[in-house]
């Protein structure tokens, strides 16, 4: 893989299926693995650095050429076990870089996990310096009420209390009371949210939508739902 000087890819570069639905920026990528193709921000990237190891792109930027799958776990593991990763990378890679061994970590799935929980987070922070992530429970339920909230999430060690008074005031928004819609538990914990955003104790937060409104969800809604998608499918949750 040709690569820029002093842009060698490392071990820190950086859904269940996803549903087959139109991409926003009408780009699709195919999995290497089930053959299907798929909107691009659904899926992971794997790149191959200069040595010849497979690691995961989870913010999809790494220079080169990618070998996308989608962020099914149990599927990766499956194809790691009986060969048919190997023989869908060899395919997807040509070989490899010329004269190096394509190979990758036994520990392949959790490198793929933690990549893509650093890009959440790292994403939160860069929409919380633009201003659309909202914070603080009272705040978040006061917004939220009043339709100004695209996308609610909660820290996996949240209350379910906390969760459910603020998951009713989000329906309430979006005029959806009775649907049971909720906002989504991360699988990450308020430690981790606290560290990535630079704020105490963050247990809750609240996308703004658009023009202030859920009105056609702002692109800072979009670019956070798709990073909390690929992470909660891959790690197994519900989104």
């Amino acid at each position: 893989m040709r690569t820029p000087p002093n842009d060698r890819l490392t071990s820190d570069i950086a859904e269940r299926t996803p549903p087959a639905k139109p991409s926003a920026s009408g780009s699709e990528r195919r999995c290497v693995l089930c053959g299907e193709s798929f909107p691009r921000e659904t899926l992971i990237r794997l790149a191959v650095s200069p040595e010849g190891q497979v690691l995961p792109d989870a913010a999809g930027k790494a220079p080169g050429r990618g070998a996308w799958i989608a962020p099914d776990r149990t599927a990766l593991e499956a194809a790691m076990a009986d060969g048919h990763l190997k023989r869908a990378l060899m395919r997807a890679f040509k070989g490899g870089p010329e004269g190096v061994t394509l190979s990758w970590a036994d520990d392949l799935p959790d490198q793929i996990e933690a990549a893509l929980k650093r890009n959440l987070l790292d994403r939160l922070g860069l929409e919380l310096r633009g201003g659309s992530i909202v914070l603080g429970s009272a705040r978040i339920e006061e917004q939220a009420r009043t339709g100004r909230i695209a996308l609610l999430l909660h820290a996996n060690d949240s209350s379910e209390d906390g969760r459910k008074k603020l998951d009713q005031a989000w329906r309430v928004g979006t005029d959806s009371q009775g649907s049971g819609a909720r906002g989504t538990v991360l699988p990450l914990d308020r430690a981790a949210l606290s560290v990535a955003l630079g704020r105490d104790n963050v247990v809750h937060l609240g996308v703004s939508g658009a023009g202030g409104t859920v009105a056609g969800s702002s692109a800072a809604s979009e670019r956070i739902g798709h990073a909390v998608t690929r992470l909660s499918r891959f790690a197994g949750g519900d989104p």
